[in-house]
């Protein structure tokens, strides 16, 4: 003997989608799926899923200075870009997200450039899809430059900082 299922009306079903998606606008959610022996629903939001590391991106331009301390573009002898040379270990951007140089506004910055470092220090946040990331500094040593300014967009692999 079958087992009777239980009919629902689409009236039901509609109201159920309604609710899931506003469940994922709301929550800023990827995907939603409900699954049962009759009937399964997958309600997909806007928000795009997380980049995968091996796509390359391009860094940001910086500006070079020149010589003699002139703001760059000034009519003066620039230094060569193959002439710089980074000493040291350069801490990138493990994800896309805002830079945050302190854990709020009214705080100092985790670091500034000539203060000393551990490896295992937390050196910034980054902030990304609404979640705030430590980054801790894998090396020791004395911070040398910080290539980025508090709020500034990053990319993956993007140059946060030099630690000499």
């Amino acid at each position: 003997m079958m087992k009777d299922k239980e009919i629902h009306p689409i009236e039901d079903t509609i109201e159920c989608v309604e609710a899931l998606a506003k469940i994922v606008k709301e929550n800023n959610l990827g995907r939603i799926k409900i699954q049962s022996d009759e009937l399964e629903i997958i309600v997909e939001g806007k928000r795009c899923p997380p980049p995968h590391p091996e796509i390359s991106t391009m860094p940001m331009p910086v500006p070079i200075a020149s010589v003699n301390g002139g703001a760059p573009g000034a009519a003066s002898t620039p230094i060569e870009k193959a002439t710089v040379t980074e000493s040291g270990n350069i801490i990138t951007s493990p994800i896309i997200g805002t830079f945050y140089s302190s854990p709020s506004p009214e705080k100092p910055p985790f670091v500034r450039q000539g203060d000393n470092v551990k490896a295992g220090d937390v050196v910034c946040i980054i902030e990304s899809m609404k979640l705030m990331n430590e980054i801790n500094s894998e090396f020791s040593g004395k911070v040398a430059e910080i290539y980025v300014n508090n709020g500034d967009p990053v990319e993956y692999g993007q140059k946060i900082m030099r630690i000499e």
